[in-house]
């Protein structure tokens, strides 16, 4: 899979909250049309054929520092939305994966993203890799702890040992609603990644703007230091 032609695409779907600020909103149906939106992207996905992996940070590390009842809602969400989503994946090939830490998930959504993993393991259209409870930073101390010995940390030990090595590493990262932080994203696998940040917010974020960012990133000249 890492020598997969198809692009390697992540998405930092921001602002969502802001959006349902401005209509007057709880923070949370900001993240319910947010799931709405991404449903369609998954559509656009499959249908243009460039991405092979698609990358969604769906929460990170630091966001538990949030007011617990959006919090709350938000593990509902996920929960609520992976489980309607299990017949896309399968009707539609989607391998599903997780990167993240699980020991501060309910014990529903982690048996539900294992389950999913497990049934979808075979699906061969696109991998939809969620990164949920997921930090860069956390990412790559759990990588060097699982390294047996100190004296075999390598820059390959450690790839050996992120969340999902077999992924390619990032081709593209977009972040919505113009914020430009890299906020601690993804930090081995988007080291030569091209970066676009997107004025819009996520739930107004359509296929139309990912096939625009796509266009664009096909124009850019990648030298990776050279």
């Amino acid at each position: 899979m890492k020598n997969d032609p198809k692009l390697h695409v992540a998405i930092i779907p921001d602002g969502n909250r802001r959006w349902a600020k401005a209509r007057a909103l709880q923070p949370w149906k900001g993240h319910e049309q947010a799931v709405e939106n991404f449903r369609g992207l998954l559509e656009w996905v499959e249908t243009d054929g460039r991405i092979g992996t698609l990358t969604l940070w769906c929460f990170s590390t630091e966001n538990w520092k949030r007011d617990p009842g959006e919090v709350e809602q938000l593990m509902k969400i996920f929960l609520t939305q992976l489980e309607g989503q299990r017949a896309t994946f399968r009707e539609k090939s989607i391998r599903v994966v997780h990167s993240g830490r699980t020991d501060r998930l309910s014990d529903g959504l982690k048996t539900l993203l294992e389950d999913v993993t497990k049934e979808t393991a075979g699906n061969s259209s696109y991998t939809l890799h969620l990164a949920l409870d997921y930090g860069g930073k956390d990412e790559i101390i759990r990588a060097i702890q699982r390294i047996p010995d100190v004296k075999d940390v390598t820059e390959d030990s450690i790839r050996e040992h992120l969340d999902h090595p077999e992924l390619p590493d990032i081709d593209l990262v977009i972040r919505t609603s113009g914020e430009q932080r890299t906020s601690n994203f993804a930090l081995w696998q988007s080291a030569y990644a091209e970066w676009m940040f997107i004025d819009k917010l996520f739930p107004d974020f359509t296929g139309n703007d990912l096939s625009s960012a796509l266009d664009e990133f096909e124009e850019r000249q990648r030298r990776y230091g050279a």
